[in-house]
């Protein structure tokens, strides 16, 4: 055999090939800390360090939400708006997951004092994921302010005895129902399994209203805050 017939026998034996990967767009080099890919982007593809992918988030966005301070440092050099805003009102500073980001972007100029289309502010967006991120930015805006404080959850001898209240109102009810069906003569069978499904519920309604009490203690709006948004492979670059 020939060595042009055996390297056509090896492609023919090797018909699938891997496909080349995609080069990284800005948002996502921003989020890995991949200096140089964003630099050639912003130099060489002038591509803007506020630039908003789809979903109207930018590389500073990016930068501050994997904590990637070399980035962001590059960014803001670019002309990089540590104030920049997404879709949502949110700037960087609601993205940042530990504090010597947030305290980069406050050094830099980040706003704290402001809320975003929800009416929320950076403090309590991050209260309830990174709380020791909003007691930073809360030291900031408002040196005299107790720090927060995680709430607790309801302690094993309060969930035990709501328990023990739920159990005691059912063998109440169930010992009621018993004699009733006995004294008229029916099969108490339907109404013991409606007991038993209302009394699931009110334990249910229970667990909500407890953990609801202590959401209350949270004294913001964390509702809505929202978790971090993926880096995203769309979009130019």
């Amino acid at each position: 055999m020939s060595k042009s017939t055996q390297a056509s026998g090896n492609c023919h034996d090797s018909p699938f090939t891997t496909p080349m990967p995609q080069p990284k767009n800005i948002w996502v080099a921003a989020g890995d800390g991949d200096l140089e890919r964003v630099r050639h982007l912003v130099e060489k593809e002038s591509l803007s360090p506020n630039a908003p992918d789809e979903y109207t988030y930018t590389p500073m966005h990016a930068a501050a939400s994997y904590g990637q301070l070399h980035v962001l440092e590059y960014l803001i050099s670019r002309g990089g708006d540590v104030n920049v805003e997404d879709g949502d009102g949110d700037t960087p500073i609601y993205t940042v997951e530990n504090v010597e980001t947030a305290k980069f972007l406050v050094d830099h100029g980040a706003v704290i004092d402001r809320q975003n289309s929800e009416g929320v502010s950076p403090i309590d967006h991050l209260a309830e994921e990174f709380l020791e991120v909003a007691n930073y930015l809360q030291s900031v805006a408002s040196p005299m302010s107790p720090p927060m404080v995680a709430p607790q959850p309801p302690s094993q001898r309060e969930q035990e005895a709501a328990s023990e209240e739920l159990t005691a109102a059912l063998m109440t009810s169930v010992e009621d129902i018993m004699q009733r069906a006995e004294a008229e003569g029916r099969d108490p069978e339907e109404e013991l399994r409606q007991l038993v499904s209302r009394t699931v519920l009110e334990g249910v309604i229970s667990g909500v209203a407890m953990s609801e009490a202590v959401e209350d203690e949270r004294g913001g709006e964390l509702n809505g805050t929202k978790v971090k948004r993926a880096k995203t492979d769309d979009g130019p670059g």
